[in-house]
C-alpha cells in the first residue's frame, strides 16, 4: 500500500513544470514540426496502439519534467497497488465507500499469475457462467414458449450500465453474428422505453436488467415498462428477463429472472464494462470469442500499464499530456474525436468515465485540491465535426486540446475509389490535416483568414477497431483516468455528486403522487427546497 499520498502542488518537479509552461513549445516556429525528427521521435508504440504526440506543445525538457512528476508521485506504483486489492476507494478519516478498485480483474484472465487471484477467480466463474448461457441460447436449449430462438436483447440499465456497453457494442456491430441486435434503454423518459418497444419482436427478445444494488430508480422503473409491455403481449417475463447485479440484491431472484450474472462491488459502475454488466451484451451479440478478444486486449493494455518510462506508456503519457494541458497550461476542456464513425457513442461513455472520476474538489485526505481537477469531456466524431465546432477549435478564443482516434483500416472492408482516392483514405487525411493545422496554424494579412496555430492534439492510432483492439482502447482511457486522479491527489472511485440531487427528487415525487397536488404546490415546493437549501 502506498504509505502517503502527496499533492502535485507538493512534488519537487512541480515550480520546474510550472516554469516551463510560462513559454511552452512554439509549434508555430518556422520547421518546428519537421526539426529533430520530432514527429517520428515523438510516437510510443505498442502491440496494439501507437500514440503520436508531436503535435503537443512539448519538448524534452518537458518530458523529463513529467518523468520525474510521475516517479516522485509514485503513480505506476500506485496503479499496481490497485490491480492487487489495496483499498484505494477511500478519503483518510472520513465516511467513504472504503473499497478496493479491481475492474482490471475482470479481464486478468490470460495471465497464470493474474494481480489479484481471487478476484481473477470471481470474474472467471461468471465468465464460465456466460460460455454456458450462450451455449444454451446457440442450441436452443434456452428459447421463447413457441421454442424459437432469441434474437434480440434490449439492456436495461443507466449510467455505467449503459454508457460503456453501448458505446463497445456499438463500436463492434460490425463483428455482430447475423440476425442478433442489441437494443439499450437508459432514460427514465417513458419516451426512450417506448421507443425501443415499439420496433422489436418482444416474443424473440430477451430483456437484460443492469443494477449492482438492484434499487436503481431510473432501471427499475424501466423494468417495470418493459415486464407490462411482455405481460401485455402475453409473455411470461420472467422467461424473457435476465439480470446482471450484486450478489443477493432484490434482483439476485431465480423467480423473477431466467438467469442472474453476477457484479461486484469492487467494480465501480463506469469501470464495469469488461464485467458481466458489458460481457453479457456482448456475448450475446458478438458470441464468446469475440468477448474473450475484447477482454485480451484490455488486459495487454493493463499490463503496459505497469511500465514505469513514461515514452513506453501510453496511458501514462496520455495522462501526464493532459495534466501539462490542463494543469500547467490552463486549458479548461478536452475534446476525444474519433475518426471511426463506429466510435460515436465512445466520447460519451469517455466522458462519465473521466468526469464522474476526477470531478472532485477534495483530495483524499479530505482537503480542498491546490489544482485544477478534471477537464471537460466531450467530442465527435470526425469528419462530421469538422463541418461544425472545428471552427472554434482552430479561431475560438478558447483553445482546446484534442486526442485524435484514427484506424489504418475500416471494419467492413467495403469502399471505393472517388476521385482517385478511397473514403478510408480521404478520412484519415482529414485527420492528419486536422493535426497539423492546429499545430502550426496559418499566417495571414486577411485577419479572417489568419490561424493562431499553437493548438495542441495527439493521435491513437491503430490498424483497424477489432474487439481486441476496442478493449485496448477502453483499458487505456481508463487507466489514464486513474493516472491522472493519481496525479491529482484525489478519489477517482466514487461519485457522491450524484447522490444530492436524487436525494432531492424524492421530495418533488412525494407531491407528485399527492392526488390533491396541483402546479402550484409543485413550484411552492420548489421554491421552498430552494431556500432551505440557500
Amino acid at each position: 500500500m502506498v504509505d502517503a499520498y502527496k499533492n502535485l502542488t507538493e512534488s519537487r518537479v512541480y515550480e520546474k513544470l510550472v516554469t516551463l509552461a510560462e513559454n511552452p513549445f512554439d509549434m508555430t516556429e518556422p520547421q518546428a514540426l519537421q526539426a529533430d525528427n520530432r514527429l517520428a521521435r515523438y510516437v510510443c508504440r505498442r502491440q496494439l496502439l501507437h500514440l503520436h504526440y508531436g503535435t503537443e506543445r512539448i519538448n524534452d525538457r518537458v518530458l523529463d519534467g513529467l518523468q520525474l512528476l510521475a516517479d516522485e508521485l509514485r503513480l505506476v506504483e500506485q496503479f499496481g497497488q490497485m490491480r492487487r486489492g489495496a483499498v484505494l476507494n477511500r478519503i483518510e478519516g472520513f465516511d467513504s465507500e472504503n473499497r478496493r478498485v479491481l475492474h482490471t480483474a475482470s479481464r486478468d484472465l490470460f495471465s497464470t499469475a493474474p494481480a489479484e487471484p481471487a478476484a481473477s477467480g470471481d470474474a472467471k466463474k461468471e465468465l464460465d457462467k456466460l460460455n454456458g448461457f450462450l451455449e444454451d441460447l446457440e442450441t436452443g436449449r434456452i428459447c421463447n414458449h413457441r421454442g424459437e430462438r432469441f434474437d434480440t436483447m434490449i439492456q436495461v440499465g443507466i449510467g455505467g450500465s449503459d454508457l460503456g456497453p453501448r458505446a463497445t457494442y456499438e463500436a463492434l456491430k460490425s463483428y455482430e453474428i447475423p440476425g442478433r441486435k442489441v437494443h439499450f434503454i437508459a432514460n427514465v423518459d417513458p419516451d426512450d422505453a417506448a421507443a425501443v418497444l415499439a420496433n422489436v419482436n418482444l416474443a424473440r427478445t430477451l430483456i437484460n436488467i443492469v443494477s449492482k444494488s438492484g434499487t436503481t430508480q431510473e432501471t427499475l422503473t424501466n423494468e417495470h415498462h418493459v415486464r407490462l409491455a411482455l405481460t401485455r403481449a402475453g409473455l411470461d417475463p420472467s422467461k424473457h428477463c435476465i439480470a446482471v447485479t450484486g450478489r443477493k440484491s432484490p434482483m439476485d431472484n431465480p423467480d423473477k429472472y431466467l438467469q442472474s450474472f453476477f457484479m461486484f462491488d469492487y467494480i465501480g459502475g463506469r469501470y464495469s464494462s469488461t464485467s458481466m454488466v458489458g460481457a453479457v451484451m456482448l456475448g450475446f451479440a458478438l458470441g464468446f470469442s469475440q468477448v474473450r478478444e475484447f477482454l485480451h486486449g484490455a488486459a495487454l493494455a493493463d499490463s503496459d500499464a505497469e511500465e514505469l518510462d513514461i515514452r513506453k506508456n501510453i496511458p501514462l503519457l496520455l495522462a501526464l499530456l493532459g495534466i501539462w494541458n490542463h494543469t500547467f497550461l490552463g486549458y479548461p476542456t478536452l475534446a476525444v474525436l474519433p475518426y471511426s464513425q463506429a466510435l460515436h457513442r465512445f466520447p460519451a461513455h469517455l466522458q462519465q468515465c473521466d468526469m464522474e472520476s476526477n470531478g472532485k474538489s477534495v483530495d483524499r485526505q479530505g482537503r480542498g485540491v491546490q489544482t485544477k481537477t478534471g477537464p471537460v469531456i466531450w467530442g465527435e466524431p470526425g469528419t462530421n465535426g469538422q463541418h461544425a465546432f472545428y471552427q472554434l477549435l482552430h479561431q475560438g478564443t478558447e483553445i482546446v486540446p484534442v486526442e485524435f482516434i484514427g484506424f489504418l483500416r475500416c471494419q467492413y472492408g467495403f469502399d471505393t475509389v472517388v476521385e482517385g482516392s478511397t473514403s478510408q483514405q480521404k478520412l484519415l487525411a482529414n485527420l492528419f490535416a486536422q493535426m497539423i493545422a492546429m499545430a502550426v496554424g496559418q499566417p495571414s494579412a486577411n485577419p479572417n483568414r489568419s490561424f493562431s496555430g499553437n493548438r495542441p492534439s495527439c493521435l491513437l492510432f491503430a490498424e483497424k477497431l477489432t474487439p481486441l483492439v476496442m478493449g485496448a482502447l477502453l483499458a487505456t482511457y481508463e487507466a489514464k483516468i486513474v493516472f491522472q486522479g493519481f496525479a491529482w491527489n484525489i478519489n477517482s472511485f466514487d461519485q457522491e455528486g450524484v447522490q444530492l440531487g436524487k436525494a432531492l427528487a424524492s421530495g418533488f415525487l412525494r407531491v407528485m403522487n399527492d392526488p390533491s397536488g396541483t402546479s402550484e404546490t409543485l413550484e411552492k415546493t420548489f421554491l421552498n427546497q430552494v431556500l432551505e437549501m440557500a
